[in-house]
């Protein structure tokens, strides 16, 4: 799978098309660090997303990654955002970090966006779900891969707290999870610039 990745990387830059990176686990394991840095070394990317500690990882070498997930002491917070900022100018790369805030950056401009429910951190498969959307909306806005990046980002925030308004008392992370499907498939243009939450930096 690596070298399926470092291969469709490399062929999407050939043809123009956008590329995008989820370093999953970047910093939980050796494998898993030295991969994304080999495709950061050999694709050029549109958009790179994770946690904080996952972005640290690759911007700094630090970090504190636990499995898959951030660390709890690792929040992403309004501090984050001239390393962000320098991640993006040094890779050329959008940069969308997620967490309690989420920042997505280039090197002249950052987000920060105030969507999405504390419920969300209690389901796996959000940051995959989120970077597919990224991959989507960057897709369908050609040469405005920031402003994509950020709506991406504020759609799946906005999903999850629509989601969360349908829950039951008999309703746990499983039917979370589902309702965040939902809410993906059905939001409108109208719905999303109506409930984004960001301020522009």
């Amino acid at each position: 799978t690596i070298t399926s990745m470092l291969l469709a990387g490399k062929k999407a830059n050939q043809l123009g098309h956008p590329v995008v990176l989820d370093p999953v686990g970047a910093g939980a394991s050796r494998l898993r660090t030295d991969t994304a840095f080999r495709l950061l070394k050999d694709v050029k990317f549109t958009v790179i997303r994770g946690n904080i500690s996952e972005i640290k990882t690759l911007a700094s070498g630090a970090g504190t990654t636990k499995g898959v997930d951030a660390d709890v002491a690792d929040k992403v917070t309004e501090e984050n955002l001239d390393a962000a900022v320098a991640f993006a100018a040094r890779t050329g790369a959008v940069v969308a970090i997620t967490g309690a805030i989420d920042i997505v950056a280039d090197a002249g401009k950052a987000y920060c966006i105030r969507n999405g429910n504390p419920m969300m951190s209690s389901i796996t498969g959000t940051g995959c779900q989120l970077s597919a959307l990224t991959a989507a909306f960057v897709t369908a806005n050609p040469g405005h891969a920031l402003d994509a990046a950020a709506a991406a980002v504020c759609a799946m925030g906005l999903a999850g707290e629509i989601a969360h308004k349908r829950l039951t008392p008999q309703d746990g992370n499983s039917t979370y999870r589902n309702y965040i499907i939902d809410a993906i498939y059905n939001m409108t243009p109208e719905e999303l610039e109506k409930g984004a939450t960001y301020e522009v930096r």
